[in-house]
């Protein structure tokens, strides 16, 4: 058996190890949380990232002119109008108004879907590519591309303001447990896991950065430190690569898990998409 504050003390050694130090700091008193949906649920109040930011970067995300993230939106409104692929189709010969035909997607992936009477469980990356390399006949996205990011983001900005509402029983049961379980598991040379930071540590410094809950409703979004756009597992893998861990495969079964996890996490949230963060 562990010691609880022991394990905590070396997790806390060791996030120092990996970050260059902590530090305590504090939460606006104005601060906007979300009431967990249930007693079971991991935190006491759930907070978006946004929360987390500084005035400046906050009021970035807010004007739709200025955020950066933006950019590849309005392209994404263009692609959605191209014919792309043997099959002579857009996005639009199928689904027509994004408008209308997205409303209630963005903030309901991942989720289990039925093809062809095959269950299978995928994130809008996926499904995106399902349309494509199917539907359309033309050649998949890649992950963390233009393209895909664009067309995320505009799948998920339909839903902006829209809380967070994920699926975690019958057919997505078994993923939810898959991701509940990566995210407690300790992996890589310095023996962390997501929840070290993103649960045992929030509200701390990690040298100069506000420590946050690690939610995912602004994804994909603008980071400063990559001087552009990118998905959630881009986040993902940079985390595993920070405790020398060896990362999942973008859009593979781990990560999708991952991500219904933090679905849930998140519960309630509003789709912040495109948010900035540092």
């Amino acid at each position: 058996m562990g010691i609880p504050h022991l394990k905590k003390t070396v997790a806390a050694a060791a996030l120092a190890l990996a970050c260059g130090g902590y530090a305590a700091a504090e939460l606006r008193d104005d601060y906007v949380a979300v009431e967990p949906p249930n007693e079971d649920h991991p935190l006491t109040e759930i907070i978006s990232g946004y929360e987390f930011r500084t005035d400046e970067t906050r009021a970035l995300q807010a004007d739709d002119f200025e955020n950066p993230g933006y950019l590849l939106l309005e392209e994404a409104m263009e692609t959605w109008e191209e014919v792309d692929g043997a099959a002579g189709k857009s996005c639009a010969s199928c689904h027509d108004d994004y408008e209308e035909s997205m409303a209630g997607v963005g903030s309901t992936y991942p989720k289990v879907v039925d093809r062809d009477g095959e269950k299978v469980f995928t994130n809008i990356e996926n499904q995106i590519n399902h349309c494509r390399t199917e539907h359309m006949q033309a050649d998949a996205w890649k992950y963390d591309k233009p393209d895909m990011l664009g067309m995320t983001i505009l799948v998920r900005n339909v839903d902006r303001g829209e809380p967070v509402n994920v699926a975690i029983d019958g057919d997505a049961a078994p993923y939810f447990e898959k991701g509940e379980a990566l995210y407690n598991q300790r992996v890589g040379q310095l023996d962390m896991a997501c929840s070290n930071c993103h649960q045992d540590y929030y509200g701390m410094y990690i040298r100069a950065d506000h420590l946050s809950q690690g939610q995912s409703n602004g994804f994909p979004t603008y980071r400063f430190k990559w001087s552009g756009v990118g998905s959630l597992h881009r986040r993902f893998s940079g985390c595993m690569k920070n405790i020398r861990a060896e990362p999942f495969s973008k859009g593979g079964e781990e990560f999708l898990a991952l991500e219904l996890y933090l679905g849930y996490r998140g519960q309630g949230l509003p789709v912040e998409t495109p948010s900035v963060r540092n």
